[in-house]
């Protein structure tokens, strides 16, 4: 089964803050804010919701398609891509536009505070899904607001299953456009504030949205996460992470989990599993893309923290 991941490809800068957001923000003063946050560290990394998913997908052992527009600043990316033997043949250059940007801030608690450039993402549009690319599996990430739409659109109309993964775009969308993305799935993923966001927006509780899909999961950080699916709720425990180092790429490592049992037909538990144990394994590692375990690791970790092993041979 081919999978296609739509999103962004972007370059992510990653500083870190020494101290707690919380400690230098007068809650009787925010419409009056103007912080400035020391970050001694800083690096450039690779990531972009369709970036980190399909590296992780890579680390899994599969061939995804990946789909996006990007910039002029994109070669070193496009080799990266290549050195990992993941295509770029669906990467569409934007003529006078940068590659989407994030800068990213992360206090010593784990939030985040990110600024977003979506340069060429916003032409993400130019690109189009359809029957002959081969995938049979879809994820409609955070893109452009109105590729987005006509991914899912076209992804439908091609009888492409896929995942609707709103992330930070979803406050792009109204009521109205969030009902037809449900509509068309046959999966939603959102993290635990993006699913109250959800539920504001569309005025639906998430086990109502479940309902019109195949699966509804929401993830809530080092508490674990939720797969509803047939009428059935199923409890994902968090996995014991190596080390917590940075949360940066998390949900799509998690992502790539879900898409992997997915096109495997794995049951659900174990499909939410493998989504916890990638994300166990990223989180150990600074950036989206530095975390590089084998197949087999991966097996052998999924072993060790469940007793079993869903994959077969």
């Amino acid at each position: 089964m081919k999978t296609l991941v739509t999103g962004s490809i972007a370059y992510d800068t990653i500083m870190v803050f020494p101290d707690r957001f919380r400690n230098h923000l007068l809650p009787d003063q925010l419409h009056i804010l103007n912080v400035c946050f020391l970050t001694p560290q800083m690096r450039r990394e690779y990531g972009g919701t369709a970036g980190n998913i399909a590296y992780n997908l890579r680390l899994l052992g599969e061939d995804p398609l990946v789909m996006a527009t990007v910039g002029e600043d994109i070669g070193p990316y496009l080799e990266r891509l290549r050195g990992l033997r993941l295509g770029t043949e669906h990467l569409k250059r934007i003529p006078g536009q940068f590659t989407a940007q994030a800068f990213i801030t992360t206090d010593l608690d784990d939030n985040q505070i990110t600024a977003f450039h979506p340069g060429a993402m916003n032409y993400s549009h130019e690109n189009h899904v359809t029957r002959a690319l081969g995938a049979t599996l879809a994820i409609i990430g955070p893109d452009g607001k109105e590729g987005m739409l006509q991914h899912a659109r076209e992804c439908a109309g091609e009888g492409i299953a896929f995942m609707f993964d709103p992330g930070q775009g979803l406050p792009m969308f109204s009521a109205q456009e969030l009902g037809e993305f449900v509509k068309l799935a046959e999966y939603v993923a959102v993290n635990d504030y993006e699913g109250k966001l959800l539920e504001e927006r569309t005025g639906r509780t998430l086990d109502e949205l479940a309902r019109e899909v195949k699966a509804l999961i929401y993830t809530m950080g080092a508490k674990g996460s939720v797969i509803i699916a047939g009428g059935q709720r199923h409890e994902i425990p968090c996995v014991e992470a190596q080390a917590v180092v940075d949360p940066t790429g998390c949900g799509d490592a998690y992502r790539a989990g879900l898409l992997y049992g997915i096109s495997h037909g794995w049951d659900w538990p174990s499909t939410g599993k493998l989504g916890a144990l990638m994300g166990a394994i990223k989180i150990a590692q600074r950036g989206a893309q530095n975390h590089a375990p084998s197949r087999d690791e991966i097996e052998a970790r999924f072993r060790r923290a469940f007793g079993y092993t869903p994959w077969k041979g």
